[in-house]
């Protein structure tokens, strides 16, 4: 691989811990490109701050002037997108925000990217990669048994996996129509160190923590596959490094827990954790609400392709994630309260689709 990278999203969640990998493990020089909303975060990549190897820009995807600008000034080798609008809750309540981070600003970033690799030499073009990074959900719901493959038809059922299937079949169309050497990955739930609180896992954390109720959708039977953050990260590293032009890849945790399974191991491990919590047990805290619309019913992912091809498989298990995972948000309140400062306060969203609607199940 190359020494340079341009990377999208590269403040948020998982693509902070991409770059994080990267800089520290691949002696790459990280171009890293984040609108810097609520959840792409400066602090996430604080033990960059003086690393001359990472430089952070603040911008929009969607701004091909400066998406052409960078690719020109940098040469980087590679362009990987983890910019994206990602909670189905809120693409609920907002779906232009998510068509036009998701979509038009993956096809900026492709028409930019085609541009830029159409005047590379021989060489240095087939070297380019495009890897966009995708998720399980725009397969829609399965069944109580089944996997997603690579090749599952797409069938999104929420406006936030809507958005990224439009986007993954853009990426899909550039190198069927135009050769450009572009990969798809999908992932499954990703979970772990300096994820934003509205989502499951880390809301069940520090709430968990406060005393406060555990809300869980429905029954709490809806059943997700669980993939640690740094796992999922050094699984993008090996795809950009061995996979094949043209490709989609999975990458699962091997790990289907329902919602209901999750919130209960996060309340045992508080519980054993946290000694002093007056509210213990914490799975008394436990309460069940409306579900939302469109909640698909389970994803797996079939991960096997990864795993024959370019011979990756976890090396997390749910239990040693989760660990660390209670352990980094105990031990970084400062991070949670700056969180905080902005106005977050961990309140449900996604609940203003029309009454009328029905949970596609």
């Amino acid at each position: 691989m190359s020494k340079t990278v341009l990377v999208t999203g590269g403040a948020g969640f998982i693509g902070s811990c991409l770059v994080r990998q990267l800089v520290r493990q691949d002696n790459a020089t990280v171009i890293n490109l984040d609108k810097l909303t609520y959840a792409g975060n400066r602090d996430s990549l604080a033990e960059l701050e003086e690393d001359a190897r990472h430089i952070l820009i603040e911008g929009d995807i969607g701004d091909a002037n400066l998406v052409t600008r960078l690719l020109t000034e940098y040469q980087p080798s590679a362009l990987l997108n983890l910019a994206a609008e990602s909670h189905v809750d809120r693409s609920i309540d907002g779906p232009d925000e998510f068509v036009a981070t998701n979509v038009l600003g993956t096809f900026t970033l492709l028409e930019a990217a085609r541009r830029y690799w159409c005047e590379l030499g021989a060489e240095r073009a087939a070297e380019f990669r495009f890897l966009q990074v995708s998720t399980d959900e725009v397969y829609g719901s399965l069944g109580k048994t089944g996997l997603f493959t690579e090749t599952s038809p797409y069938a999104p059922n929420s406006p936030y996996s809507a958005s990224k299937a439009s986007a993954d079949h853009l990426v899909r169309a550039y190198f069927r129509t135009y050769a450009m050497p572009t990969l798809t990955t999908n992932c499954s739930n990703n979970y772990g160190p300096r994820q934003f609180p509205e989502k499951l896992i880390p809301v069940m954390i520090l709430n968990a923590l406060e005393g406060k109720p555990l809300p869980i959708y429905g029954d709490g039977q809806n059943v997700r596959d669980w993939l640690f953050v740094e796992d999922h990260c050094r699984a993008l590293r090996r795809v950009l490094q061995l996979g094949r032009p043209g490709e989609v890849y999975h990458i699962g945790g091997n790990c289907e827990r329902t919602n209901l399974e999750i919130v209960q191991a996060v309340c045992a491990a508080m519980d054993q954790l946290c000694p002093d919590l007056a509210h213990r047990p914490c799975e008394k805290l436990i309460t069940f609400v409306q579900d939302r619309p469109g909640h698909d019913r389970r994803y797996a992912i079939d991960a096997s392709k990864i795993s024959s091809e370019l011979q990756w498989s976890p090396q997390e298990t749910f239990e040693t994630g989760l660990e660390k995972t209670i352990q980094w948000y105990l031990a970084n309140e400062i991070w949670l309260q700056r969180i905080a400062a902005q106005g977050y306060r961990r309140e449900r969203l996604g609940l203003r689709a029309d009454a009328r609607s029905t949970d596609a199940q």
